[in-house]
């Protein structure tokens, strides 16, 4: 696997784009909720609607704090304070994308892709941009480390 880039305002502007994009085929797909029958598959629909427009807003936000950054509008800690990503937002069931259309299910998963790339992207800007975190920061870093790997 190849080393992640380094965060910078085109990256950045590059992600918001995609962001923007995502979240609106999103926003299209969701909307016609109506459109699938049966409970199985409106529970499928709805559980992953929510899920998915969950994770593109949290990813919007992610790109949004790194843009004020960018433009001074924030200060390093601000951003790493408020520009968290949870690893848990993630995930999707597995049998819920079972019983919705092929192009949904696609678009759920281009969503994880999405926020995959933005949590790698973050992990490696935590590690390799010195921060003075203080006792309470770092056992926040120590708890979302052992809630993500489920220990």
């Amino acid at each position: 696997m190849s080393k992640p880039a380094t965060i910078n305002p085109r990256i950045v502007e590059a992600l918001y784009c995609e962001a923007l994009v995502l979240s609106d085929e999103v926003r299209a797909a969701f909307t016609l909720s109506g459109r699938i029958d049966g409970d199985p598959g409106r529970v499928a629909l709805s559980s992953e609607g929510l899920r998915t427009t969950t994770r593109m807003m949290h990813a919007i936000a992610w790109v949004l704090n790194h843009r004020a950054y960018f433009i001074g509008e924030i200060s390093d800690l601000q951003l790493r304070r408020q520009g968290r990503l949870s690893p848990a937002m993630r995930q999707s069931d597995p049998a819920h994308a079972l019983l919705l259309e092929p192009a949904t299910a696609r678009l759920v998963e281009a969503t994880r892709v999405f926020y995959d790339r933005l949590l790698r992207l973050d992990q490696f800007w935590r590690l390799t941009t010195p921060a003075a975190f203080g006792a309470i920061e770092q056992l926040r870093e120590r708890i979302e480390g052992e809630v993500a790997t489920g220990t």
